[in-house]
């Protein structure tokens, strides 16, 4: 699968899905800085889901229902961030393409797609 990851969306992350045979794009490697808005645009643009710990893209894209590719948000405090890159690869691995065109909040023993 085909991934862009925001400058929030923990590295470690980054090479899970990377290890795991993904194709994985990181703004902080090309584009450090840039805007929310131009974000999702490459995101649409390359076909790629959105990894991100940023929640303003909840309102970006799922409350004004914005063109996307998917997007997954990861809310996971500090004392539970072992169990991240663990979580999301087990996510990708069992959803796979049925996360295409979701907003997915993914949170220690949970996970919503809408």
């Amino acid at each position: 699968m085909r991934f862009l990851a925001d400058e929030s969306c923990d590295f470690a992350v980054v090479r899970a899905l990377r290890a795991a045979g993904h194709d994985v794009t990181a703004i902080s490697e090309f584009s450090a800085g840039v805007a929310d808005d131009v974000v999702i645009e490459i995101s649409v643009r390359e076909s790629r889901i959105l990894l991100t710990e940023d929640k303003d893209f909840g309102q970006l894209v799922y409350a004004s229902s914005r063109m996307n590719v998917g997007v997954v948000l990861m809310r996971f405090p500090g004392t539970e961030r072992a169990t991240l890159c663990r979580t999301i690869s087990d996510l990708v691995r069992q959803k796979d393409e049925r996360l295409m065109g979701r907003f997915v909040v993914v949170q220690p023993g949970r996970i919503r797609i809408v």
